[in-house]
Parts: structure tokens; sequence; C-alpha cells
């Protein structure tokens, strides 16, 4: 229990940030929930960011805070947006700045900022992981 008071204050910045921005969010037509150990904002002004971002994201994680397009998206996606709560308890502040350092650098080089980011594959290995797991019998 102290290591993950730890890592949720470590966390914390991001998550306060986006809780304000949930908070306006609210204002402007979006809805709220709280699913495990995070906070779920989806709809309305949270629609309108997550179409606007370059990939044109369908959820994205800030901390403990989970933003999507809407409730089935964030149904769908969440096991990977926990890879990313994960990822932001391990690096804390500097998970944005090396999350989009990680970006950059890919497109500087040409590959694939996105797909190829390091903490885009571990979020997709999990997914990989975890379906495998739920049909063991595929490819059979």
């Amino acid at each position: 229990m102290f290591w993950q008071i730890l890592a949720w204050i470590w966390a914390s910045p991001t998550t306060f940030l986006a809780l304000l921005l949930g908070g306006v969010s609210i204002l402007a037509g979006a809805k709220v929930r709280r699913v495990g150990h995070t906070v779920e904002f989806y709809g309305g002004l949270i629609t309108w960011l997550l179409k606007r971002t370059p990939i044109g994201a369908a959820a994205m994680t800030l901390g403990h805070v989970i933003i999507g397009l809407d409730a089935e998206v964030l149904d769908r996606c969440r096991e990977h947006e926990w890879v990313h709560v994960r990822q932001y308890e391990r690096w804390g502040p500097l998970f944005l700045p090396a999350y989009l350092g990680c970006s950059l650098y890919l497109w500087l080089v040409g590959r694939d900022a996105y797909r190829e980011n390091p903490f885009e594959v571990e979020a997709y290995e999990s997914d990989r992981r975890r379906a495998q797991l739920e049909s063991p019998c595929d490819g059979e």
C-alpha cells in the first residue's frame, strides 16, 4: 500500500491537470465515472479534443485519468490505457516528456511515431498477451 500511495503521488501532477480538464469538459457536455483506480471522462469536449489529436485518438491517459470518445471506447480500450497508468506511476511527471521525446525521435528518423513508441509497444504487447489468454484456441 505504501508503494501504491507513492505511485499516486508521483503521477499526481498530470492527474491534477487532467482532472481540471475533465471538470471543464463536464461543463461542455462530458460525462465522468470512476473505474478501478482511475477516473474516466468521455463525450462532449473530450470527444472534440481527441478527434483533433494528430492520430485521432480514441482514448488517452493522463496520470490516473483516462479520456475517451465515448463509454464504449473506454470499455474496449481500458486495459490498454491501464498499462499507460502504470507507466505514469513509474515515470511520474517525466512520462509526457519521455513519451513525446520518443515520438519526436521516431518521426525524425522516418519511423511510426505512435506504433513504434516504446510506451505504446508495451501497451500493445499487453493487449496481445491478454488476447492470447482469452482465446487460447486461436490458430488451431
